[in-house]
């Protein structure tokens, strides 16, 4: 909902708009792709995951909070502010992702991962339809939406705080802690040597870091679609925004049951048949919204992004701890979200290019099918059985 505000009345649907945001966006993802690694190789080394997850997610809250007093003309406020959200955001995305492994065997990761991202579309809905329910409300008591809109980040803040307490208070650190402390720099160094370890084994995992390839291209496709779709259902089918919350809660149901239905078919069925399936989805998908006439046919799209998205975000994670030691989850967790964020720099910011010089939506999603063809092709030589046997046959020496 915000990026539409964002571009519609904070930068006042400026030629740049759409650039800006796409920047501030990637803005946040570099400086995830940046810091990951080594904060996923702390957080293995002192047994920490659960801390930086707390940090993360309670100044991801106070930011988020904070985007209600941006106003008309205050873009810099705006991006800085979503900035740091979705920093703080990201880096506690890569750490809940790196519990995965120590939750539920192997055969039963694809699963686990499609529950994560069904109860987190689940929450999405829950989300939507209490920023419905308050716009409603205040649209009928005089507001107008240009006025209401930033008072559901509010509404966000709260519910992402009140949805994460329950890890807060009984998720347990598997791991035991490191055999010695040290202090803060002292873990900065370990971190940074333990990354580079792991990037000198990439032989040794070759089947992971094709894999990462893969994420990283098909991910710049996906991020476009999450972070400009509110603005394509504006722009070009002249949505109002609570038409545009509708769509999002189509999107989002569909996107539960193929988290959900993806997560059985990844464990019978593998993992790379499963992310080949999503990413032959994606293509038809892209293709279909650059050519989409109608509200009533976005819809229609909106259903076929919610299964793509969903299943496919479910099956890369879950692939990712398949081939991944569990000694190392976090750390090579941290490699999976240097993988996004870099996608999550290209896809945005090539797309509010395309549409900043040639002034077409269309042209600009028609575009983001090249990062689904080439995840097809990168995902080809993937040998998924061999990563699994490498993963379980590691040894971590320190």
């Amino acid at each position: 909902m915000f990026n539409v505000y964002f571009v519609t009345v904070v930068a006042g649907n400026r030629p740049s708009a759409t650039l800006i945001w796409t920047l501030a966006l990637s803005a946040s993802y570099f400086l995830v792709l940046l810091t990951a690694p080594v904060l996923g190789a702390i957080a293995d080394f002192s047994a920490s995951k659960k801390r930086f997850l707390v940090w993360t997610t309670t100044l991801c809250v106070l930011a988020t909070a904070a985007l209600a007093l941006v106003g008309p003309g205050q873009i810099w406020m705006g991006v800085i502010l979503i900035v740091v959200s979705n920093t703080f955001y990201a880096a506690g995305e890569n750490l809940i992702a790196a519990f995965l492994p120590e939750l539920a065997p192997p055969e039963d990761i694809g699963k686990l991962s499609g529950y994560g991202w069904a109860w987190g579309y689940i929450g999405g809905l829950a989300a939507l339809a209490l920023c419905l329910v308050y716009l409603q409300w205040a649209t009928s008591a005089g507001m107008t939406e240009t006025e209401a809109v930033p008072h559901t980040a509010l509404i966000i803040a709260a519910l992402f705080g009140f949805a994460a307490l329950p890890t807060f208070l009984w998720l347990k650190e598997r791991r035991a802690h490191a055999v010695r402390e040290e202090s803060p720099w002292g873990y900065v160094r370990i971190g940074f040597a333990r990354v580079r370890r792991t990037l000198n084994e990439a032989r040794e995992f070759t089947d992971l870091f094709r894999l990462l390839w893969c994420v990283t291209a098909y991910s710049a496709g996906i991020t476009v679609v999450t972070t400009v779709a509110g603005v394509y259902a504006q722009q070009v089918l002249q949505m109002s925004q609570i038409e545009t919350i509708w769509l999002l809660v189509v999107v989002n149901i569909s996107a539960a049951g193929g988290a959900f239905a993806f997560g059985f078919a990844q464990d019978r069925f593998g993992s790379k048949r499963t992310i080949r399936l999503t990413l032959v989805l994606w293509t038809v998908t892209a293709l279909a919204a650059s050519v989409i006439q109608t509200k009533f046919q976005l819809y229609l799209v909106g259903n076929l992004v919610g299964i793509a998205i969903g299943s496919s975000q479910s099956a890369g994670r879950a692939m990712v701890a398949l081939l991944s030691p569990t000694a190392k989850s976090a750390e090579f967790f941290g490699l999976w979200g240097m993988a996004v964020k870099a996608a999550s720099i290209v896809g945005p910011v090539t797309y509010g290019l395309i549409n900043y010089l040639s002034g077409s939506h269309r042209l600009a999603v028609l575009a983001t099918t090249v990062f689904f063809v080439a995840g097809l092709v990168l995902l080809a030589p993937i040998d998924e059985e061999r990563g699994r046997r490498m993963a379980e046959n590691y040894s971590d020496s320190g």
